[in-house]
């Protein structure tokens, strides 16, 4: 037993599709389960304790993003000890399949959940939609969803037309809209950038008594990567599923970003749009005064130039 618990330790990058999902599936299957639904899902289960963590991926994602090409719940098996349930994707899917569907019922007849402590469900875009519309098979769960789209119902989102080759498929039968199926969740946080439109149009759909909308404002459009660059969405993901997770405690952590230069730039470039030059400059001089930030350095000295040219009124030297 002991060496199928090391199994996950072992990379699968490199290899060709086929046989890294095969690869992928033999990991499972020798401390758990690996299961084929259809064409375009399967499943993974790697049994460990009494915490479980649901997440929904694609082939695309965990090929792309991790180093090991292993799934991202992986990761928390080894550092956590958790178990970890995996619904996989060939491109997004919404994982609207009857075979899901089927899936889900079976662990619900089977008592699977009720097996854990606690249950965690995770996905990001179309994957967020998953977590939240399937963790109605999991009554007690905690939900964390990032960018989730609420539906794409054309009768409901028509004014979202990013997705307008999903219009086509039925987002109205079982496990289908999103914000409903988070009525027995525990609490679900939803996360997305106010500024981005459409993400922000979903995330109002989602709002429930047991829902608490995290806005990461000025992030941009892939939370999930910033969230993983600023190493956050592991330290949120646990803190979840020990039922530390809050607006506050999060909060706490996203004052990550002060140090995260992709988010500074893009708030110096916004305020440059906004003509908030007086704002550019209070800024760019902390960030100088905290970090190296050569970029920051030159627009902090192209703004005094512009202060001394008279363009606007420079805020008060800092206190040395």
């Amino acid at each position: 037993m002991q060496d199928a618990k090391t199994s996950i330790d072992t990379s699968i990058a490199g290899y060709r599709r086929g046989v890294w999902k095969r690869k992928l599936l033999d990991q499972a299957e020798a401390e758990g389960m690996a299961q084929e639904l259809g064409d375009k899902h399967f499943a993974t289960f790697i049994d460990r304790d009494a915490t479980l963590i649901v997440t929904f991926e694609t082939m695309q994602g965990i090929r792309a993003m991790s180093e090991t090409q292993q799934p991202f719940g992986f990761d928390l098996v080894k550092t956590q000890n958790w178990s970890h349930l995996c619904i996989v994707s060939d491109g997004d899917t919404w994982f609207r399949d009857p075979k899901v569907y089927g899936f889900f019922d079976r662990l619900i007849d089977d008592g699977f959940f009720e097996d854990f402590d606690r249950v965690v469900f995770y996905g990001a875009g179309p994957c967020g939609y998953a977590a939240a519309a399937f963790s109605v098979a999991s009554p007690g769960a905690t939900v964390v969803a990032v960018q989730p789209q609420a539906t794409l119902d054309p009768n409901m989102t028509e004014w979202d037309d990013r997705f307008v080759e999903m219009r086509r498929t039925s987002f109205t039968d079982r496990y289908g809209y999103a914000p409903d199926m988070l009525d027995a969740a525990d609490h679900a946080f939803i996360l997305y950038d106010p500024l981005q439109t459409l993400d922000a149009m979903h995330a109002t759909l989602f709002e429930r008594p047991n829902v608490t909308r995290l806005r990461m404002r000025n992030m941009g459009s892939e939370l999930q990567s910033r969230l993983l660059d600023m190493n956050l969405l592991y330290r949120l993901l646990a803190m979840a599923g020990t039922g530390k997770l809050s607006a506050r405690s999060f909060f706490r952590l996203y004052r990550a970003r002060r140090s995260y230069p992709r988010y500074l730039r893009g708030l110096v470039g916004q305020l440059d749009s906004a003509e908030r030059f007086y704002l550019n400059t209070l800024l760019c001089r902390n960030v100088t005064s905290r970090m190296p930030a050569r970029r920051f350095r030159m627009r902090l000295e192209q703004l005094e130039e512009m202060a001394q040219q008279g363009a606007f009124a420079p805020p008060p030297p800092m206190a040395s």
